[in-house]
Order: structure tokens, then sequence, then C-alpha cells
């Protein structure tokens, strides 16, 4: 049986899409037809709504790959990148005139800003929506929201005291077969949800040219180190924890994690890993987890593999469900799905009332980027909290912290603190 591969444009500015995608399900799951299933994406667009959002974009990279503009009720009013290239991108992209050289010059001189996309360096993020918050903005922010326990408990202090929204824009999340995996927990196909599988992996680097090759994501466009040189893969947990936290509503409270280092000199010797800002000295890094439920997570974030792709595999006492492999050679899952059925995902986004219908369009990471869009605006026009709101984005967060600091100590289960919204 083959599997198709869902699409991963990662630049999400073509809207192609060329592959349907297929879940693989054992049990109730493979019994219930798509039109069973709740085939729910998330709260109606208000479609009566008046209300105009004036947005900022920072960050000229991924932030550019998003749909603000193209919402009834947004309108890019600002953005800043401080590579001149990239300010022309956001530009163009966004039809947008009024361009600030950086997100210092936007906070102090922009007058007609309601709401911002951060889409600065991940060690960058924290500071950056303190910044915007307490300028009173709303924040949607790149993932991770955050590098450090200290940062997280700054950035719910923050919150709490401006009343500001904030929204991650995690791509999982709003991944279809992440949708679809939503509806079928909701619908009671799984049973009890015990134990999921969640990756992302991603070879950021080829270790023969990393050196002399500045067109790899371990430089920037300046030609010096980028943020990601020597990143801890914990650090970058949330591709793998949508599929947890964004199915199930589940808190990891307890991990364990251990890190590969490599044994060749070549690998272990590399100057990303013993010159980085991080300390970091792994390439790659494995995580168990235990959740608020008495569940079980197996949580994997590489940098060095021959694989690709985000995906997951949620275990239930009357269903299990498969993502594609993502470029692995699937005969292992051939074997260990023998009875399972093929379940086409639907296209989310050709239907779903939360998305304006300009906007209903295949996207990048899955098509997952019309819906961050969509989401982060409709909860601003409805003055409610976006679905992937702060505490959320720290529940998904927050355990790869933790985990990359069980990692140095090879293994060792410690607590994962909570940052949740305060009890009234």
């Amino acid at each position: 049986m083959t599997i198709s591969t869902p699409d991963s444009n990662p630049s999400g500015t073509d809207g192609h899409v060329s592959r349907r995608s297929f879940l693989q399900a054992t049990g109730a799951a493979a019994t219930l037809a798509v039109g069973d299933v709740l085939t729910r994406a998330g709260r109606a667009y208000p479609a009566d709504a008046t209300t105009k959002i004036r947005m900022g974009v920072v960050g000229g990279g991924f932030g550019a790959g998003f749909w603000w503009h193209e919402h009834p009720n947004c309108v890019v009013t600002g953005v800043t990148d401080l590579i001149a290239g990239r300010r022309e991108s956001l530009r163009r992209r966004y039809a947008c005139d009024t361009v600030y050289d950086s997100l210092e010059i936007m906070l102090k001189e922009a007058k007609d800003i309601d709401a911002v996309a951060v889409f600065s360096g991940a060690p960058d993020h924290a500071k950056h929506v303190k910044w915007c918050m307490e300028r009173g903005w709303h924040v949607v922010s790149a993932v991770p929201a955050c590098i450090t326990l200290e940062e997280a408990a700054m950035l719910k202090e923050v919150k709490e005291k401006t009343g500001m929204r904030y929204m991650m824009a995690e791509s999982s999340w709003y991944r279809q077969e992440c949708m679809l995996a939503r509806d079928l927990y909701r619908a009671g196909a799984f049973g009890e949800l015990f134990y999921t599988e969640t990756e992302y992996y991603h070879q950021l680097f080829n270790l023969d040219t990393v050196l002399t090759e500045k067109k790899r994501l371990a430089y920037g466009p300046d030609g010096k180190r980028s943020w990601r040189w020597g990143f801890p893969p914990m650090l970058y947990p949330t591709h793998s924890m949508g599929y947890l936290t964004g199915v199930t509503g589940e808190r990891v409270v307890k991990v364990s994690c251990l890190g590969w280092r490599g044994n060749r000199p070549d690998i272990n010797e590399n100057p990303m890993i013993v010159d980085n800002v991080y300390k970091n000295p792994f390439w790659s890094q494995a995580s168990m987890m235990l959740t608020d439920q008495g569940h079980m997570s197996r949580c994997n974030v590489f940098w060095i593999c021959v694989a690709g792709g985000e995906r997951a595999q949620w275990f239930g006492d009357k269903s299990t469900v498969y993502m594609p492999n993502g470029g692995v050679n699937d005969a292992v899952q051939r074997i260990r799905a023998q009875a399972a059925k093929t379940i086409e995902v639907p296209q989310f986004w050709k239907t779903a009332d939360m998305i304006p219908v300009p906007m209903r369009h295949a996207s990048g990471h899955g098509g997952s980027a019309v819906f961050i869009s969509a989401e982060f605006v409709n909860a601003l026009l409805e003055d409610r909290e976006p679905e992937i709101d702060l505490y959320t984005s720290l529940a998904m967060t927050v355990p790869g912290i933790v985990a990359h600091q069980s990692a140095f100590k090879d293994g060792e289960q410690l607590e994962v603190p909570q940052f949740e919204a305060p009890k009234t």
C-alpha cells in the first residue's frame, strides 16, 4: 500500500498542493467515514464584523508566507526587517509601502497598527513579543514562544499585565492531518488515547559543506552565523508537540530526554557543536513525556537524520492512526498496519467556515498558513483569545526546554513547570 505524503511547501507563497494526503487507521477510526466525523476546523469567521485589523509584520523570511492581507477584515499597515532585501519582499508581498528599517523604529513611529506578526529569529521572540505587547499591540509569533523558563514566566506576566492577545503560529496544529485527528478524538474514535509519537525531522545541515556553503541555514543572508548555528533541537519542540496538545489538549508534567552528539570526529568535533552560544552538544534529541492525564508521549526533534517532515502516530484502545512517513520508506508502516484502511484527509481549507472565501486556497506547511492567518484575525474581531493562546503555546514550548535540561543529566526524569491562566 502506497501512502501519499502531504505537501510541505516551506515558503508558503505559491499555494500549490500536488498530492492528496492519506492517513492509515485501525479500529474504530478506520470504520468512520470522513463524513461521519465532525470535520470541524474552528470557530466560524464572523462575517458580519465591520472592524478592520491593522497588522504590522516583522521578519521577511517566514513572515512573508502568511495571508493576513487576504482577510476581508485585515490590512497590513507596516512591515520591517533588518535586511533591505527582506523588507522589499514584505513590501511586495503585502502591498504595503510603509516600511521600517527595524522593529525598534516601528515601535517608536507607527501610529496605525493594532496587531503585529513577529517572525524574527527564535532567540528574539520573547523579547520582541514583550516590546509589542507593552506597546499595546496584540501579537502572533513564530515558534517557539520562548527558549528559557525565565522567558516563559516573563511572557505570562506581560500578557496578564497588558491584557493583549497572543497566538503562536504553530503549523502542526493546523495541518490537515492534525485537524482530522482532532475531530476523530472529539468523536471518541480513539477511545482512550493513551500514547502518541510525535516528531520533527529536519536535516538542517550538510556536514560536508556547512563551513563553506553559506547558503545553508547555519548562516544568515549577511553571511554571519544565524541563530540556528548550534541551536538545541528540543528548544524547537512545538512542531512535534502540536500533535499532542493540538489533538487532546493535554499538558506534559514530566519528561526524560536523551541527546545524540555523534561518534565520528567530523560530527562531534564540528564547530557548530563545539562553538555555539547555546553551549549545546546535541544534534538530535529524543524524549519520553508523561501527561497530566497519565498518558505517554514520545517526542523527537532531529537535526541530522535521513528523514524529513512533521508527523505523528496516535494510539488508542479503540483505534490507532498513522500519518504518512514523509519521505521514509513506508514498508515498516505497511507491516505494522496490515489490516489498516486509508482515510483521505479532507482539504479543510476548501470549505472551513473559519476561512473567509478569499483565503480558501492551499498554503504552506501542509495547508496551515491560511488557518493561522484567519484564526488570529478572527479572534481579534471577536475580542477573544486565539485557539493557540499564550498558555497553550507555553504548554507546547516549555516541555522541550525541560527536556533539553534532562539530556544533560543522562535522561533523568524532570518535572515540567506549568504556566496556566489564573483561576477565576
